[in-house]
């Protein structure tokens, strides 16, 4: 139309309508997001919490229960109480014990005390020489063998960082497995006498763990020289091979990506 103007047709009306909803939507999906990175985390914890104490109420604390409910049965049982009585008196205490929570409470407890006993008992000179005999018995049977070393592995791992913690004295940066490709490691100790001796040169011993699953890698021996010394405590050198280098410590947040990089992750 002569004389109008070019930003008031329908066809500009539509485009700056479209680029309204448009807007709309991208800050939907920015909060919403925003609002996923924020409770993921914690809806996750409370599911895994949930779902282990569930674990222990099915296949643990119901069956200390029904033990103790025939404790209290067998014990009452002694002191004349009838039949028709005592199936009373154990049916009241199976809806108390094994079907109610906070009976089912009490049978988690007494499990962890008795988990707790038995450590104790592990701990002390006739525990440590049984649980060997156990264990020889264990790797001469022929499937377990096969299977035991490798839970027994991971269960190590997770359940005694103490003792990761004192193995694994720095995390470092190696080139390996050739040189210009850094690969984070444990120090676990000095290296071999007669390697030091032959190379006549400080040593260190490194422990490359495979990432993602660290219940394995590769020990090697390397010139102190050609590591480096991170500023990174233990538990966050797991955390960073264990996500793949996603989670950063905050001492190692401040270098960005590089340009060629920064491109590639925005455009994809």
């Amino acid at each position: 139309m002569p004389g109008a103007h070019p930003d008031s047709g329908p066809t500009w009306k539509a485009a700056n309508g479209c680029r309204g909803w448009m807007s709309v939507a991208t800050s939907i999906k920015r909060y919403f997001l925003r609002g996923l990175a924020v409770l993921l985390p914690t809806i996750l914890t409370l599911w895994i919490l949930a779902w282990g104490y569930g674990l222990l109420q099915e296949h643990v604390s119901i069956h200390v229960n029904r033990g103790l409910v025939k404790a209290l049965v067998w014990f009452h049982g002694g002191q004349g109480m009838s039949e028709e009585a005592m199936a009373q008196y154990q049916t009241a205490l199976e809806g108390i014990f094994v079907q109610g929570f906070a009976g089912s409470a009490v049978g988690l407890l007494l499990a962890v005390v008795a988990i707790f006993l038995f450590g104790a008992f592990l701990a002390s000179v006739v525990g440590r020489v049984l649980w060997r005999m156990l264990e020889s018995m264990i790797m001469s049977a022929p499937v377990l063998r096969r299977i035991y070393p490798h839970v027994k592995q991971v269960t190590d791992f997770v359940l005694t960082p103490e003792q990761k913690k004192k193995s694994f004295l720095h995390v470092v940066a190696v080139e390996y497995p050739r040189k210009g490709l850094w690969t984070l490691g444990f120090v676990t100790g000095a290296g071999l006498r007669e390697i030091t001796e032959q190379v006549g040169r400080e040593l260190l011993t490194v422990l490359v763990p495979k990432s993602p699953a660290l219940v394995s890698g590769y020990v090697i021996t390397v010139p102190k020289e050609d590591a480096i010394f991170l500023d990174m405590t233990v538990e966050e050198g797991f955390r960073f091979l264990v996500s793949a280098g996603v989670i950063l410590p905050d001492t190692q947040r401040s270098i960005p990506l590089p340009e060629a990089c920064a491109v590639t992750v925005g455009q994809s």
